[in-house]
């Protein structure tokens, strides 16, 4: 059964440039150890009329915006495999060295894995 991590952040709009550039670097790693698919989302229509809107959850402080990331593995297992090896790899490690640097707040950070209950491609 496939799995997917899923990730909700607060990220402060004048760092997007280099939220970005660390997003694509994080992605070129975990497909390099064989996640499926790696996908980062910018908020755009975040004034929704129904359900709770993502910022009323996030409470973004002025001048941020919200980002739903997601990665997506064959089965728990895999991501098990898959993230052991990124995590011990010398350039994430190097990316995520100084949390004081990272263009975001990682306690703000909303992280979970997820079994995948419908896939509609089959």
């Amino acid at each position: 059964m496939a799995y997917v991590d899923g990730f909700v952040l607060p990220v402060p709009k004048k760092n997007m440039p280099a939220y970005r550039r660390m997003a694509q670097a994080a992605g070129k790693i975990w497909r390099k150890y064989g996640a499926l698919d790696y996908k980062e989302c910018v908020g755009d229509d975040m004034k929704v009329k129904f359900g709770v809107p993502f910022p009323q959850m996030m409470k973004p402080k002025a001048g941020e915006t919200v980002v739903f990331s997601y990665i997506l593995y064959k089965s728990k297992a895999h991501r098990d495999k898959v993230n052991a090896k990124v995590m011990s790899d010398p350039k994430l490690q190097e990316m995520c060295g100084d949390m004081k640097s990272m263009p975001f707040d990682c306690k703000r950070m909303v992280y979970g894995g997820f079994k995948v209950l419908v896939d509609a491609k089959k």
